[in-house]
């Protein structure tokens, strides 16, 4: 099983991250992950994430706005 990111705009649109980003073998790593780059990816152009569990869709889009 892999766990992989997309990073999206607002609207949906599938964006590249400003962070290379890899699979990740397990939920926790790739959540850990996220929370370490998230303002890196914000700033490169990244609105909100959804995560994926191979093909499935685990959640999101979850903003990378954080309190606005």
């Amino acid at each position: 099983m892999a766990w992989t990111w997309r990073f999206e705009k607002t609207d949906g649109t599938e964006v590249v991250p400003a962070v290379e980003p890899e699979e990740f073998t397990t939920q926790g790593d790739a959540e850990s992950w996220i929370g370490e780059v998230w303002k890196d990816l914000l700033e490169g152009g990244a609105d909100q994430v959804v995560l994926f569990e191979d093909a499935t869709k685990i959640y999101g889009p979850m903003s990378l706005h954080g309190d606005e």
